[in-house]
Protein backbone atom coordinates (compact mmCIF):
# COMPACT_ATOMS: atom_id res chain seq x y z
CA UNK A 1 0.00 0.00 0.00
CA UNK A 2 1.36 3.42 -1.00
CA UNK A 3 0.47 6.44 1.10
CA UNK A 4 2.55 8.96 -0.85
CA UNK A 5 0.27 10.46 -3.49
CA UNK A 6 2.83 12.56 -5.44
CA UNK A 7 3.11 10.30 -8.49
CA UNK A 8 -0.63 9.62 -8.65
CA UNK A 9 -1.52 13.30 -8.25
CA UNK A 10 0.92 14.29 -11.01
CA UNK A 11 -0.64 11.77 -13.42
CA UNK A 12 -4.19 12.87 -12.50
CA UNK A 13 -3.27 16.55 -12.95
CA UNK A 14 -1.82 15.90 -16.41
CA UNK A 15 -4.91 13.92 -17.43
CA UNK A 16 -5.24 11.17 -20.02
CA UNK A 17 -2.62 11.49 -22.73
CA UNK A 18 -0.46 9.43 -25.10
CA UNK A 19 0.21 6.42 -22.88
CA UNK A 20 -2.07 7.12 -19.88
CA UNK A 21 -5.58 5.68 -19.55
CA UNK A 22 -8.17 6.27 -16.77
CA UNK A 23 -10.63 3.48 -15.88
CA UNK A 24 -13.09 3.66 -13.02
CA UNK A 25 -13.44 -0.14 -12.91
CA UNK A 26 -13.46 -3.20 -15.18
CA UNK A 27 -16.02 -6.01 -14.97
CA UNK A 28 -15.52 -9.54 -16.28
CA UNK A 29 -19.06 -9.91 -17.64
CA UNK A 30 -18.84 -6.58 -19.47
CA UNK A 31 -15.26 -5.86 -20.49
CA UNK A 32 -14.19 -9.40 -21.41
CA UNK A 33 -16.93 -9.96 -23.98
CA UNK A 34 -15.36 -10.56 -27.41
CA UNK A 35 -15.95 -7.22 -29.10
CA UNK A 36 -15.28 -5.17 -25.95
CA UNK A 37 -12.16 -7.16 -25.05
CA UNK A 38 -10.72 -6.78 -28.56
CA UNK A 39 -11.48 -3.07 -28.55
CA UNK A 40 -9.77 -2.58 -25.19
CA UNK A 41 -6.77 -4.65 -26.37
CA UNK A 42 -6.43 -2.41 -29.47
CA UNK A 43 -6.66 0.65 -27.23
CA UNK A 44 -3.91 -0.75 -25.00
CA UNK A 45 -1.67 -1.51 -28.01
CA UNK A 46 -2.06 2.10 -29.09
CA UNK A 47 -1.13 3.34 -25.61
CA UNK A 48 1.90 1.01 -25.57
CA UNK A 49 3.16 2.22 -28.94
CA UNK A 50 2.70 5.86 -27.93
CA UNK A 51 4.59 5.15 -24.71
CA UNK A 52 7.45 3.28 -26.44
CA UNK A 53 6.35 -0.03 -24.90
CA UNK A 54 5.01 1.29 -21.56
CA UNK A 55 1.46 2.35 -20.65
CA UNK A 56 -0.04 3.60 -17.37
CA UNK A 57 -3.57 2.54 -16.36
CA UNK A 58 -5.23 4.24 -13.38
CA UNK A 59 -8.11 2.30 -11.82
CA UNK A 60 -10.62 4.01 -9.55
CA UNK A 61 -10.59 7.27 -11.51
CA UNK A 62 -13.33 8.61 -13.76
CA UNK A 63 -12.66 9.66 -17.37
CA UNK A 64 -12.70 13.24 -16.16
CA UNK A 65 -9.95 12.57 -13.63
CA UNK A 66 -12.03 12.51 -10.43
CA UNK A 67 -10.69 10.14 -7.78
CA UNK A 68 -13.44 7.65 -7.00
CA UNK A 69 -12.03 4.92 -4.77
CA UNK A 70 -13.46 1.45 -5.40
CA UNK A 71 -13.91 -1.52 -3.08
CA UNK A 72 -11.31 -4.23 -2.62
CA UNK A 73 -13.34 -6.91 -4.53
CA UNK A 74 -13.96 -4.46 -7.40
CA UNK A 75 -10.26 -3.54 -7.51
CA UNK A 76 -9.17 -7.18 -7.63
CA UNK A 77 -11.68 -7.96 -10.38
CA UNK A 78 -10.55 -4.89 -12.33
CA UNK A 79 -6.89 -5.93 -12.07
CA UNK A 80 -7.77 -9.44 -13.22
CA UNK A 81 -9.61 -8.06 -16.26
CA UNK A 82 -6.74 -5.63 -16.97
CA UNK A 83 -4.29 -8.54 -16.94
CA UNK A 84 -6.44 -10.48 -19.45
CA UNK A 85 -6.54 -7.47 -21.75
CA UNK A 86 -2.76 -7.04 -21.40
CA UNK A 87 -2.19 -10.66 -22.44
CA UNK A 88 -4.44 -10.10 -25.47
CA UNK A 89 -2.31 -7.05 -26.36
CA UNK A 90 0.96 -8.98 -26.01
CA UNK A 91 1.86 -7.25 -22.76
CA UNK A 92 1.86 -7.77 -18.99
CA UNK A 93 1.09 -5.88 -15.79
CA UNK A 94 4.65 -5.16 -14.68
CA UNK A 95 3.87 -3.16 -11.52
CA UNK A 96 0.88 -2.03 -9.50
CA UNK A 97 0.72 0.58 -6.73
CA UNK A 98 -2.38 0.91 -4.55
CA UNK A 99 -3.60 4.05 -2.78
CA UNK A 100 -6.42 4.60 -0.26
CA UNK A 101 -8.92 7.29 -1.24
CA UNK A 102 -12.04 8.09 0.84
CA UNK A 103 -12.25 4.57 2.22
CA UNK A 104 -11.78 2.97 -1.20
CA UNK A 105 -8.83 2.10 -3.42
CA UNK A 106 -7.11 3.58 -6.45
CA UNK A 107 -4.49 1.57 -8.37
CA UNK A 108 -1.68 2.76 -10.63
CA UNK A 109 -0.81 -0.14 -12.98
CA UNK A 110 2.24 -0.10 -15.28
CA UNK A 111 1.78 -2.18 -18.44
CA UNK A 112 4.85 -3.37 -20.37
CA UNK A 113 4.96 -4.85 -23.86
CA UNK A 114 6.35 -8.35 -24.13
CA UNK A 115 8.16 -8.21 -27.44
CA UNK A 116 8.29 -11.75 -28.76
CA UNK A 117 11.68 -13.02 -29.84
CA UNK A 118 12.05 -11.96 -33.45
CA UNK A 119 14.66 -12.21 -36.13
CA UNK A 120 16.60 -8.96 -36.47
CA UNK A 121 18.82 -8.63 -39.54
CA UNK A 122 21.43 -5.84 -39.75
CA UNK A 123 22.52 -4.76 -43.23
CA UNK A 124 25.33 -2.27 -43.77
CA UNK A 125 25.39 -0.24 -47.00
CA UNK A 126 28.53 0.88 -48.83
CA UNK A 127 29.50 2.31 -52.20
CA UNK A 128 30.68 5.43 -54.00
CA UNK A 129 29.26 8.86 -53.21
CA UNK A 130 26.08 9.73 -55.15
CA UNK A 131 25.44 6.14 -56.20
CA UNK A 132 22.09 6.20 -54.39
CA UNK A 133 22.67 4.34 -51.11
CA UNK A 134 20.48 6.57 -48.94
CA UNK A 135 17.83 6.95 -51.64
CA UNK A 136 17.59 3.17 -52.09
CA UNK A 137 17.21 2.53 -48.36
CA UNK A 138 14.73 5.38 -47.86
CA UNK A 139 12.58 4.14 -50.75
CA UNK A 140 12.73 0.57 -49.45
CA UNK A 141 11.62 1.40 -45.90
CA UNK A 142 8.88 3.81 -47.03
CA UNK A 143 7.72 2.28 -50.30
CA UNK A 144 7.86 5.79 -51.80
CA UNK A 145 9.12 6.45 -55.31
CA UNK A 146 11.98 8.90 -55.66
CA UNK A 147 11.74 11.88 -58.03
CA UNK A 148 15.14 11.24 -59.57
CA UNK A 149 16.77 13.99 -57.52
CA UNK A 150 17.02 12.21 -54.18
CA UNK A 151 13.68 13.34 -52.72
CA UNK A 152 13.43 10.31 -50.40
CA UNK A 153 17.03 10.49 -49.13
CA UNK A 154 16.02 13.31 -46.76
CA UNK A 155 14.53 10.57 -44.57
CA UNK A 156 18.04 9.15 -43.99
CA UNK A 157 20.13 12.33 -43.71
CA UNK A 158 19.81 13.92 -40.28
CA UNK A 159 22.39 16.74 -40.19
CA UNK A 160 21.51 20.16 -41.71
CA UNK A 161 24.55 20.24 -44.00
CA UNK A 162 23.76 16.68 -45.20
CA UNK A 163 20.30 17.79 -46.28
CA UNK A 164 21.60 20.99 -47.86
CA UNK A 165 24.42 19.34 -49.83
CA UNK A 166 22.73 15.97 -50.51
CA UNK A 167 25.77 14.13 -49.13
CA UNK A 168 25.73 11.82 -46.11
CA UNK A 169 28.42 12.69 -43.55
CA UNK A 170 27.54 10.35 -40.67
CA UNK A 171 25.94 6.98 -40.12
CA UNK A 172 22.16 6.88 -40.36
CA UNK A 173 19.67 4.11 -39.71
CA UNK A 174 16.58 2.81 -41.46
CA UNK A 175 14.16 0.08 -40.41
CA UNK A 176 11.26 -1.86 -41.82
CA UNK A 177 9.85 -5.28 -41.16
CA UNK A 178 7.72 -8.24 -42.12
CA UNK A 179 4.65 -9.78 -40.53
CA UNK A 180 3.14 -12.98 -41.96
CA UNK A 181 5.38 -12.47 -44.98
CA UNK A 182 4.01 -8.99 -45.75
CA UNK A 183 6.12 -5.84 -45.56
CA UNK A 184 5.55 -3.22 -42.87
CA UNK A 185 6.81 0.13 -44.16
CA UNK A 186 6.98 3.60 -42.66
CA UNK A 187 4.35 6.04 -43.91
CA UNK A 188 6.17 8.80 -42.04
CA UNK A 189 9.82 7.76 -41.56
CA UNK A 190 10.51 10.92 -39.53
CA UNK A 191 8.06 9.75 -36.83
CA UNK A 192 9.74 8.08 -33.87
CA UNK A 193 6.39 6.61 -32.84
CA UNK A 194 5.95 4.96 -36.22
CA UNK A 195 9.41 3.37 -36.04
CA UNK A 196 8.46 2.08 -32.58
CA UNK A 197 5.28 0.67 -34.11
CA UNK A 198 7.30 -1.33 -36.65
CA UNK A 199 9.38 -2.88 -33.85
CA UNK A 200 6.15 -3.65 -31.98
CA UNK A 201 4.32 -5.38 -34.80
CA UNK A 202 6.99 -6.94 -37.04
CA UNK A 203 7.90 -10.61 -36.75
CA UNK A 204 11.16 -9.97 -38.61
CA UNK A 205 13.07 -6.67 -38.56
CA UNK A 206 15.50 -5.37 -41.16
CA UNK A 207 17.76 -2.58 -39.87
CA UNK A 208 19.99 -0.69 -42.31
CA UNK A 209 23.22 1.02 -41.27
CA UNK A 210 23.70 3.58 -44.03
CA UNK A 211 27.37 4.55 -44.35
CA UNK A 212 29.15 7.39 -46.16
CA UNK A 213 30.35 7.23 -49.76
CA UNK A 214 32.46 10.39 -49.86
CA UNK A 215 36.13 9.28 -49.87
CA UNK A 216 37.40 11.81 -47.26
CA UNK A 217 34.96 10.28 -44.76
CA UNK A 218 36.23 6.71 -45.18
CA UNK A 219 36.81 6.59 -41.42
CA UNK A 220 33.04 6.89 -40.86
CA UNK A 221 32.33 4.19 -43.43
CA UNK A 222 34.77 1.83 -41.70
CA UNK A 223 33.10 2.62 -38.36
CA UNK A 224 29.73 1.61 -39.83
CA UNK A 225 31.04 -1.67 -41.22
CA UNK A 226 33.57 -2.70 -38.56
CA UNK A 227 31.85 -1.18 -35.51
CA UNK A 228 28.39 -2.69 -35.97
CA UNK A 229 27.28 -6.30 -35.55
CA UNK A 230 26.29 -6.57 -39.21
CA UNK A 231 24.81 -9.71 -40.73
CA UNK A 232 25.21 -8.68 -44.37
CA UNK A 233 26.82 -6.00 -46.50
CA UNK A 234 25.10 -4.19 -49.35
CA UNK A 235 27.28 -2.66 -52.08
CA UNK A 236 25.50 -0.05 -54.20
CA UNK A 237 26.70 0.63 -57.77
CA UNK A 238 25.04 3.28 -59.96
CA UNK A 239 24.26 2.10 -63.49
CA UNK A 240 25.24 5.47 -64.97
CA UNK A 241 28.65 5.49 -63.28
CA UNK A 242 29.66 1.87 -62.74
CA UNK A 243 32.34 0.32 -60.54
CA UNK A 244 34.81 2.85 -59.13
CA UNK A 245 37.92 2.63 -56.96
CA UNK A 246 35.71 3.45 -53.95
CA UNK A 247 33.40 0.56 -54.88
CA UNK A 248 36.39 -1.78 -54.84
CA UNK A 249 37.68 -0.34 -51.59
CA UNK A 250 34.35 -0.68 -49.79
CA UNK A 251 33.90 -4.21 -51.15
CA UNK A 252 37.36 -5.05 -49.80
CA UNK A 253 36.38 -3.80 -46.33
CA UNK A 254 33.20 -5.92 -46.33
CA UNK A 255 35.12 -9.01 -47.41
CA UNK A 256 37.89 -8.34 -44.86
CA UNK A 257 35.21 -8.50 -42.17
CA UNK A 258 33.89 -11.79 -43.65
CA UNK A 259 30.50 -10.22 -44.40
CA UNK A 260 28.24 -11.93 -46.95
CA UNK A 261 27.47 -9.30 -49.56
CA UNK A 262 24.63 -8.27 -51.84
CA UNK A 263 25.10 -5.94 -54.82
CA UNK A 264 22.39 -3.49 -55.88
CA UNK A 265 22.74 -1.82 -59.26
CA UNK A 266 20.87 1.46 -58.77
CA UNK A 267 19.62 4.17 -61.13
CA UNK A 268 18.85 1.74 -63.96
CA UNK A 269 16.27 4.29 -65.13
CA UNK A 270 19.21 6.55 -66.09
CA UNK A 271 20.98 4.04 -68.34
CA UNK A 272 20.00 1.96 -71.38
CA UNK A 273 19.89 -1.83 -71.24
CA UNK A 274 23.30 -2.20 -72.85
CA UNK A 275 24.94 0.03 -70.24
CA UNK A 276 23.23 -1.79 -67.35
CA UNK A 277 24.39 -5.14 -68.75
CA UNK A 278 27.94 -3.78 -69.11
CA UNK A 279 27.99 -2.64 -65.45
CA UNK A 280 26.60 -6.01 -64.40
CA UNK A 281 29.40 -7.81 -66.27
CA UNK A 282 32.03 -5.56 -64.69
CA UNK A 283 30.64 -6.31 -61.21
CA UNK A 284 30.76 -10.03 -61.98
CA UNK A 285 34.39 -9.77 -63.08
CA UNK A 286 35.35 -7.91 -59.88
CA UNK A 287 33.57 -10.47 -57.69
CA UNK A 288 35.24 -13.39 -59.47
CA UNK A 289 38.70 -11.89 -58.89
CA UNK A 290 38.10 -12.10 -55.11
CA UNK A 291 36.71 -15.64 -55.24
CA UNK A 292 33.00 -14.83 -55.11
CA UNK A 293 30.26 -16.24 -57.33
CA UNK A 294 27.93 -13.55 -58.74
CA UNK A 295 24.28 -14.59 -59.12
CA UNK A 296 22.04 -12.27 -61.13
CA UNK A 297 18.57 -11.99 -59.60
CA UNK A 298 16.07 -10.65 -62.15
CA UNK A 299 12.94 -12.67 -61.45
CA UNK A 300 11.17 -14.71 -58.81
CA UNK A 301 12.48 -17.89 -60.46
CA UNK A 302 16.05 -16.61 -59.95
CA UNK A 303 15.14 -15.86 -56.34
CA UNK A 304 13.82 -19.41 -55.98
CA UNK A 305 17.20 -20.73 -57.14
CA UNK A 306 18.91 -18.54 -54.54
CA UNK A 307 16.53 -19.69 -51.79
CA UNK A 308 18.01 -23.18 -52.16
CA UNK A 309 21.53 -21.77 -51.76
CA UNK A 310 21.05 -19.42 -48.79
CA UNK A 311 23.77 -21.25 -46.88
CA UNK A 312 26.23 -20.34 -49.65
CA UNK A 313 25.07 -16.72 -49.44
CA UNK A 314 25.48 -16.71 -45.66
CA UNK A 315 28.99 -18.11 -46.05
CA UNK A 316 29.82 -15.28 -48.45
CA UNK A 317 30.42 -17.55 -51.45
CA UNK A 318 27.44 -16.45 -53.56
CA UNK A 319 26.77 -12.72 -54.12
CA UNK A 320 23.28 -11.80 -55.41
CA UNK A 321 23.25 -8.94 -57.94
CA UNK A 322 19.94 -7.08 -58.28
CA UNK A 323 18.94 -4.29 -60.68
CA UNK A 324 16.95 -1.51 -58.99
CA UNK A 325 15.48 1.92 -59.54
CA UNK A 326 14.14 4.10 -56.73
CA UNK A 327 12.25 6.12 -59.38
CA UNK A 328 10.32 3.23 -60.96
CA UNK A 329 10.71 0.84 -57.97
CA UNK A 330 11.91 -1.85 -60.37
CA UNK A 331 13.55 -4.68 -58.44
CA UNK A 332 12.04 -3.65 -55.11
CA UNK A 333 9.71 -6.67 -54.89
CA UNK A 334 12.73 -8.93 -55.48
CA UNK A 335 14.70 -7.02 -52.85
CA UNK A 336 11.88 -7.39 -50.31
CA UNK A 337 11.65 -11.13 -50.86
CA UNK A 338 15.42 -11.57 -50.64
CA UNK A 339 15.64 -9.66 -47.35
CA UNK A 340 12.69 -11.63 -45.98
CA UNK A 341 14.50 -14.90 -46.74
CA UNK A 342 17.89 -13.91 -45.31
CA UNK A 343 18.72 -15.87 -42.13
CA UNK A 344 20.21 -14.31 -39.02
CA UNK A 345 23.96 -14.89 -38.75
CA UNK A 346 26.17 -15.35 -35.69
CA UNK A 347 23.52 -14.76 -33.01
CA UNK A 348 25.89 -15.16 -30.06
CA UNK A 349 23.30 -14.96 -27.29
CA UNK A 350 24.89 -17.62 -25.08
CA UNK A 351 27.99 -15.49 -24.43
CA UNK A 352 28.18 -12.76 -21.75
CA UNK A 353 26.73 -9.42 -22.83
CA UNK A 354 29.06 -7.06 -24.68
CA UNK A 355 28.45 -3.86 -26.65
CA UNK A 356 31.05 -1.45 -27.99
CA UNK A 357 29.96 2.18 -27.55
CA UNK A 358 29.34 4.13 -30.75
CA UNK A 359 27.76 7.27 -29.23
CA UNK A 360 27.06 8.73 -25.78
CA UNK A 361 24.69 11.62 -25.13
CA UNK A 362 22.38 13.24 -22.59
CA UNK A 363 18.61 12.85 -23.02
CA UNK A 364 16.29 15.16 -21.12
CA UNK A 365 14.28 13.25 -18.53
CA UNK A 366 16.29 10.07 -19.14
CA UNK A 367 19.93 10.88 -18.38
CA UNK A 368 23.04 9.35 -19.94
CA UNK A 369 22.37 7.15 -22.97
CA UNK A 370 24.89 5.04 -24.91
CA UNK A 371 24.14 3.52 -28.29
CA UNK A 372 25.58 0.81 -30.48
CA UNK A 373 24.85 -2.69 -31.75
CA UNK A 374 25.13 -5.58 -29.30
CA UNK A 375 28.13 -7.75 -30.16
CA UNK A 376 27.12 -10.76 -28.06
CA UNK A 377 24.84 -11.91 -25.23
CA UNK A 378 21.71 -10.35 -23.78
CA UNK A 379 21.07 -7.31 -21.60
CA UNK A 380 18.02 -6.65 -19.43
CA UNK A 381 16.68 -3.56 -17.73
CA UNK A 382 18.15 -3.44 -14.23
CA UNK A 383 21.35 -5.33 -15.09
CA UNK A 384 24.52 -4.21 -13.32
CA UNK A 385 27.23 -3.73 -15.96
CA UNK A 386 30.85 -2.69 -16.39
CA UNK A 387 31.83 0.23 -18.64
CA UNK A 388 35.38 1.00 -19.72
CA UNK A 389 38.24 0.90 -19.74
CA UNK A 390 38.89 4.47 -18.68
CA UNK A 391 42.13 6.19 -19.75
CA UNK A 392 43.82 4.73 -16.68
CA UNK A 393 42.47 1.22 -17.35
CA UNK A 394 39.67 1.18 -14.76
CA UNK A 395 36.10 -0.14 -15.10
CA UNK A 396 33.05 1.84 -14.00
CA UNK A 397 30.04 0.08 -12.49
CA UNK A 398 26.76 1.21 -14.11
CA UNK A 399 23.13 0.09 -14.21
CA UNK A 400 20.92 -0.34 -17.28
CA UNK A 401 17.95 1.91 -16.49
CA UNK A 402 16.07 1.41 -19.75
CA UNK A 403 16.58 0.05 -23.28
CA UNK A 404 15.20 1.32 -26.58
CA UNK A 405 15.39 -0.14 -30.09
CA UNK A 406 14.36 2.28 -32.86
CA UNK A 407 12.57 4.39 -30.20
CA UNK A 408 10.63 1.40 -28.83
CA UNK A 409 11.08 0.63 -25.14
CA UNK A 410 12.00 -3.02 -24.51
CA UNK A 411 12.87 -5.04 -21.40
CA UNK A 412 15.81 -6.89 -22.96
CA UNK A 413 17.93 -6.92 -26.11
CA UNK A 414 20.15 -9.51 -27.78
CA UNK A 415 23.18 -9.84 -30.04
CA UNK A 416 22.70 -7.91 -33.27
CA UNK A 417 20.14 -5.44 -31.92
CA UNK A 418 20.83 -1.72 -32.42
CA UNK A 419 19.92 -0.13 -29.09
CA UNK A 420 20.18 2.88 -26.87
CA UNK A 421 20.74 2.04 -23.20
CA UNK A 422 20.15 4.58 -20.44
CA UNK A 423 22.82 4.23 -17.76
CA UNK A 424 22.84 5.19 -14.12
CA UNK A 425 26.16 6.06 -12.50
CA UNK A 426 28.03 7.96 -15.21
CA UNK A 427 28.04 11.19 -17.23
CA UNK A 428 28.37 11.35 -21.05
CA UNK A 429 31.58 13.38 -20.73
CA UNK A 430 33.22 10.38 -19.06
CA UNK A 431 32.44 8.08 -22.00
CA UNK A 432 34.35 7.85 -25.26
CA UNK A 433 33.67 5.94 -28.44
CA UNK A 434 35.39 2.55 -28.36
CA UNK A 435 34.62 1.81 -24.70
CA UNK A 436 32.80 -1.44 -24.05
CA UNK A 437 29.68 -2.06 -21.96
CA UNK A 438 29.74 -5.62 -20.70
CA UNK A 439 28.43 -8.06 -18.12
CA UNK A 440 31.72 -9.63 -17.09
CA UNK A 441 35.16 -8.24 -16.21
CA UNK A 442 36.60 -6.22 -19.05
CA UNK A 443 40.22 -6.21 -20.17
CA UNK A 444 42.30 -3.03 -20.32
CA UNK A 445 44.67 -3.76 -23.21
CA UNK A 446 47.47 -1.47 -24.36
CA UNK A 447 49.48 -3.91 -26.44
CA UNK A 448 48.53 -6.88 -28.59
CA UNK A 449 50.07 -9.14 -31.19
CA UNK A 450 48.36 -9.54 -34.52
CA UNK A 451 48.61 -11.32 -37.85
CA UNK A 452 48.45 -8.63 -40.51
CA UNK A 453 48.27 -8.31 -44.29
CA UNK A 454 49.53 -5.13 -45.95
CA UNK A 455 47.02 -4.32 -48.71
CA UNK A 456 48.56 -1.10 -49.94
CA UNK A 457 51.70 0.86 -49.02
CA UNK A 458 54.00 2.89 -51.31
CA UNK A 459 57.29 1.87 -49.66
CA UNK A 460 58.06 -0.36 -46.67
CA UNK A 461 56.77 -0.55 -43.08
CA UNK A 462 59.16 -0.73 -40.14
CA UNK A 463 59.01 -0.45 -36.33
CA UNK A 464 57.62 2.92 -35.30
CA UNK A 465 54.95 2.98 -38.01
CA UNK A 466 51.72 4.56 -36.60
CA UNK A 467 48.50 3.85 -38.50
CA UNK A 468 44.97 4.26 -37.13
CA UNK A 469 43.46 0.93 -36.02
CA UNK A 470 39.72 0.43 -36.61
CA UNK A 471 38.47 -2.41 -34.39
CA UNK A 472 34.77 -2.57 -33.40
CA UNK A 473 34.03 1.13 -32.67
CA UNK A 474 37.67 1.79 -31.68
CA UNK A 475 39.56 4.23 -33.92
CA UNK A 476 42.93 4.81 -32.26
CA UNK A 477 46.51 5.38 -33.43
CA UNK A 478 48.71 2.38 -32.69
CA UNK A 479 52.48 2.02 -32.93
CA UNK A 480 54.16 -0.98 -34.54
CA UNK A 481 56.50 -1.96 -31.69
CA UNK A 482 57.95 -5.18 -33.08
CA UNK A 483 57.81 -7.02 -36.43
CA UNK A 484 58.77 -10.59 -37.21
CA UNK A 485 61.19 -9.23 -39.84
CA UNK A 486 63.11 -6.04 -40.60
CA UNK A 487 60.33 -4.53 -42.73
CA UNK A 488 57.11 -5.38 -44.57
CA UNK A 489 55.77 -4.37 -47.99
CA UNK A 490 52.41 -4.41 -49.75
CA UNK A 491 51.08 -7.93 -50.26
CA UNK A 492 53.07 -9.40 -47.36
CA UNK A 493 51.71 -11.03 -44.21
CA UNK A 494 53.37 -11.30 -40.84
CA UNK A 495 53.22 -10.92 -37.07
CA UNK A 496 53.47 -7.51 -35.44
CA UNK A 497 53.26 -6.30 -31.85
CA UNK A 498 51.16 -3.13 -31.63
CA UNK A 499 50.52 -0.58 -28.87
CA UNK A 500 47.63 1.87 -28.62
CA UNK A 501 49.12 5.34 -28.48
CA UNK A 502 46.74 7.11 -26.09
CA UNK A 503 44.30 4.81 -24.22
CA UNK A 504 43.76 1.14 -23.41
CA UNK A 505 40.78 -0.70 -24.89
CA UNK A 506 38.90 -3.95 -24.35
CA UNK A 507 40.57 -6.26 -26.85
CA UNK A 508 40.61 -10.05 -27.06
CA UNK A 509 42.02 -12.79 -29.27
CA UNK A 510 40.30 -13.37 -32.60
CA UNK A 511 39.11 -9.81 -33.20
CA UNK A 512 39.57 -8.53 -36.75
CA UNK A 513 40.55 -4.98 -37.59
CA UNK A 514 41.52 -2.60 -40.37
CA UNK A 515 44.45 -0.19 -40.13
CA UNK A 516 45.10 2.79 -42.38
CA UNK A 517 47.38 5.79 -42.73
CA UNK A 518 46.82 8.04 -45.74
CA UNK A 519 46.34 5.73 -48.72
CA UNK A 520 48.11 2.87 -46.93
CA UNK A 521 45.81 0.12 -45.70
CA UNK A 522 45.94 -3.32 -44.15
CA UNK A 523 43.86 -5.87 -42.27
CA UNK A 524 44.67 -7.92 -39.19
CA UNK A 525 43.52 -10.36 -36.52
CA UNK A 526 44.44 -10.25 -32.85
CA UNK A 527 46.28 -13.41 -31.76
CA UNK A 528 47.50 -12.36 -28.31
CA UNK A 529 46.91 -9.54 -25.79
CA UNK A 530 49.33 -8.16 -23.19
CA UNK A 531 47.19 -5.89 -21.00
CA UNK A 532 47.83 -2.29 -19.96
Amino acid sequence: MYDKMDQLETIIDNGEKENVEFKEFLKEDVHLKDDRRQGLACQMKHRLIMGHGTAIYVLGVTDGGSLNGISRPTLEESLSVLNCIAIEAGAKVADCKEYTVDGGYVALATIKSQVAAKEHILVGTAGHVDHGKSTLIASLVTGMQDDGSGKTRIFMDVLPHEIERGLSADLSYGVYGFCSGKTIRLKNPLSKKEKAGVVESAEKLISFVDTVGHEPWLRTTIRGIVGQKLDYGLIVVAADDGVTHVTREHLGILLAMDLPTIVAITKIDRANKERVAEVERHISDVLKTVGRIPLRIRSKSDLHILSNKLNKLSEGIIVPVIRTSAVTKEGFDIFDQLLFQLPKRNAENAKPFQMYIDKAYQVSGVGTVVSGSIKQGEVKVGDQLQLGPTSDGEAISVKAQSIEMHYYRIDKASAGDIVGIALKGISPKDIRRGMVLCADDLKAVREFEAEILILNHPTCIKCGYEPVVHMETIAEAATFKQLDRDYMMAGQTGLVRMRFKFCPYHVHEGQKFIFREGKSKGIGRVVRVFGS
